[in-house]
């Protein structure tokens, strides 16, 4: 087990092949590492960088809140303002009827309890979710996540879900009268940057309130501007019964979270009482990172400017041997002829110190979904490094 090596010895890791890169500092767009050296950070640390690495004021935000107190009980037990205002400002940016939003840890742990939610307000026990979906690795959202190389080692999973395809009106007749809810990405991130039609998802709510369905939209690495809108729900003129989110929520910190009417959260509270619970849910430090960093993304205008760079890579992105290049907002995916192919490309870049990564479920692709703070400038330099690179391969 040669690859321990690269991240030491006693560290549990999830692959055989990481990028094994040395941190040290990390600012803006950038990443650091141990002889001052600078990596492009293309990804956000998976789309959770949406306003950059460390920004002044999520640092100053935590820092006061370490200053006055920390975790001090289970969620829901203690009135805790960074977890009450936090609750207001997402009740203020999202529809009037996901007014009510619980704390979690990441975006598994909300889908996990979206699903439960679902259950619990329509009576029934049918999932559905979509082919090539992504919504996490516990065993509920395993359940649901459309990648059986990713599931078949940890049979068997929740009973009674069903998959459909992604963007196929046609499928949408197996949401019926039994269905307790389905989750779908808004954008399938990990299948590629899949992106369906308006009038996919338009009909999908119309099949969702025709059967009593609940619909879960899982916003956890599509949310907090990355699409160019604050939710990519957005794009499509539709209000979900349930939003999950996540990922670039907490401004680098670890924050979950889901969000439905009062009526239907507090299914939760009642028959049983506890009816989700978690220890560190809604952590106060956690809380006053997302405030901050929803604070930025507002006043610094972010979200406004994020097609207009996508599409400054998009034109300097252009090479023959990409076969297709899928965009929306700042969440883009380029394919290749090959797996191999993009796997140099990735690891020559990286050499070149710029980061990109590949997708779970679409191996001939790799990712870009820089910090919205990236610059004209920054944009052009890292393009000339990619196209450099597939140049050479």
């Amino acid at each position: 087990m040669e690859q321990n090596n690269l991240l030491g010895k006693y560290l549990a890791i999830p692959s055989t092949t990481p990028l094994g890169i040395e941190v040290t500092k990390a600012r803006g767009i950038y990443l650091y590492g141990p002889n001052n050296e600078r990596y492009f950070d293309l990804i956000s640390g998976i789309a959770v960088a949406n306003i950059g690495h460390r920004h002044p004021k999520v640092v100053s935000a935590i820092k006061e809140q370490v200053d006055k107190y920390m975790h001090v009980m289970t969620y829901g037990e203690y009135k805790q303002t960074p977890q009450t205002l936090l609750a207001e400002k997402l009740a203020q940016i999202l529809p009037s009827k996901l007014n009510t939003t619980y704390f979690v840890n990441s975006g598994t742990e909300a889908n996990e309890a979206a699903m439960k939610l679902a259950k619990r307000i329509t009576g029934r026990s049918e999932i559905i979710a979509c082919e090539k979906s992504y919504h996490g690795n516990t065993h509920g959202s395993l359940s649901v996540t459309g990648n059986e190389n990713k599931k078949y080692a940890f049979r068997p999973l929740l009973p009674d879900i069903r998959f459909i395809k992604f963007n196929n009106i046609d499928d949408l007749k197996y949401i019926t009268h039994r269905t307790a809810g389905i989750i779908i990405e808004p954008i399938q991130g990990d299948a590629g940057v899949r992106i369906p039609s308006k009038m996919y998802m338009q009909s999908l709510k119309d099949m969702c309130t025709e059967s009593g369905a609940i619909l879960i939209v899982d916003e956890v690495q599509t949310g907090f501007g990355r699409t160019g809108k604050f939710f990519a729900f957005e794009h499509f003129d539709i209000i979900p019964d349930i939003i999950t989110m996540a990922k670039a929520m907490g401004g680098g910190m670890p924050i979950g979270a889901f969000s439905s009417s009062r009526e239907n959260m507090e299914k939760l509270t009642f028959n049983p009482t506890l009816g989700h619970i978690t220890t560190f849910g809604g952590h106060p430090v956690n809380c006053a990172a997302a405030l901050a960093n929803i604070d930025v993304l507002l006043e610094e205008d972010l979200i406004s400017k994020v097609d207009e760079k996508g599409k400054l890579f998009e034109e300097l992105l252009v090479h023959p041997k990409i076969k297709e290049f899928r965009r929306i907002g700042l969440m883009m995916a380029l394919e290749f002829d090959s797996e191999e192919t993009v796997q140099k490309i990735v690891l020559q870049c990286l050499k070149k110190r710029v980061i990109c990564f590949w997708f779970l479920s679409c191996h001939n692709s790799f990712r870009l979904s820089p910090p919205l703070i990236i610059t004209e400038k920054e944009i052009q330099e890292a393009c000339e490094i990619i196209i450099e690179v597939i140049n050479g391969v």
